[in-house]
């Protein structure tokens, strides 16, 4: 890390952030909504739930004799997995599921029944990526050892190919959260205090880890292996698919939504100082996807909206496609850019395409501030 610090030019652009903030807030006072979650919200929550852990039940109960059965339900469980990590536990831990901060606690738990450990996402995601989004050094999505994301960190030969190698490393995301992620990530998290965010002291967080993940490993992979008659190796596969297909879905929404060829990627100078308000930089740093795919939105938790959700992270996303059209008038009143794809296929093109010429170590212009 270069700053400790990073300091956004919050007095810039003042009447824009004032503008948008009032226009999206009347939104809500003007239909008397409440910006959490709905009965569409408590719906999906079900949903999603059901699909994760009822495959989970039929496998603990030891009836599954076919090896075809027993991956197809490790299938429907990466679904599930996917579902409640896009659709619930995020924005739960956001505090946007309700205004009762109990269930989003609880809600947001939910994570360590994937592998996850709640503390550490929230810090990684909601203190060091929504606070500092595509800012190298500072946002851990985009800090990753075997990819260059960003034109502002190294290039290496290994990179010229990550293209090609990307979607596999992605598939490992979630089996790495299990067996490796969350204990580095707390060392490391201990080491700038940013536990105390959490009020959470180093010790407790790490025996909670090791709890949750010893307890998820025997719910998920030790007890499938005592009581289903089938082949051990077809278990540890079907636990690892599940794993490999959720990582991939997981990473690919998000890569979409910040790793694209028109998204700007930005190093803090000697100061630590940025050029733009925070918010602007949001919608620099951000792209929305497939707006018009209803289905598709509900099924990923409102992420195809990632500009609404970096501006309005504690509003729950089954509000963002109608707040979506206030935050683009907004910004095109004041000329700010908002930066979308028509499709999700689309946005995996950019989001390709720019891997590739970061892996061949192109030259990028510096984004300018406005």
């Amino acid at each position: 890390m270069k700053n400790s610090v990073v300091r956004f030019n919050n007095a810039s652009n003042v009447e824009f952030i004032k503008a948008l903030r009032t226009n999206v807030n009347q939104y809500f006072v003007n239909n008397n909504i409440s910006k959490y979650g709905n009965l569409n919200m408590a719906l999906k929550t079900s949903f999603m739930i059901l699909l994760y852990f009822t495959p989970l039940i039929v496998l603990l109960s030891g009836t599954v004799e076919s090896i075809g059965i027993n991956y197809l339900l490790w299938f429907l469980m990466s679904l599930g997995m996917s579902g409640i990590g896009l659709s619930v536990m995020h924005d739960a831990n956001h505090g946007a599921y309700s205004k009762n901060k109990h269930i989003n606690s609880a809600m947001g738990f939910i994570v360590n029944f994937l592998g996850a450990y709640h503390i550490n996402w929230k810090i990684q995601h909601n203190v060091l990526h929504h606070s500092f989004t595509n800012i190298d050094g500072f946002d851990e999505d985009i800090d990753v050892p075997v990819m260059r994301f960003s034109p502002n960190q190294e290039h290496k030969r290994a990179f010229k190919f990550q293209a090609f190698y990307a979607p596999l490393f992605y598939g490992l995301l979630t089996i790495f959260w299990v067996i490796g992620k969350d204990v580095d990530q707390l060392i490391r998290y201990n080491k700038r205090k940013l536990l105390k965010s959490q009020k959470k002291t180093f010790a407790r967080a790490l025996t909670e880890i090791v709890i949750y993940k010893t307890l998820y490993i025997i719910l998920t992979l030790v007890l499938p292996i005592l009581v289903l008659n089938i082949p051990t190796i077809h278990v540890v596969f079907g636990f690892l698919l599940m794993h490999f297909i959720c990582g991939l879905i997981l990473a690919l929404i998000f890569q979409a939504a910040h790793v694209l060829e028109e998204t700007d990627f930005y190093e803090p100078d000697s100061k630590g100082s940025v050029d733009n308000n925070w918010a602007i930089h949001q919608l620099r740093t951000t792209a929305n996807f497939a707006n018009g795919g209803r289905v598709f939105s509900w099924l990923i938790g409102g992420l195809n909206f990632q500009i609404e959700h970096h501006l309005f992270p504690h509003v729950c996303h089954v509000h963002y496609n109608t707040i979506s059209k206030i935050v683009e008038s907004t910004a095109k009143t004041y000329n700010i850019p908002y930066h979308k794809h028509k499709t999700f296929i689309g946005a995996l093109k950019s989001h390709f395409s720019l891997l590739n010429r970061l892996g061949k170590n192109e030259i990028f212009p510096k984004p300018s501030a406005l």
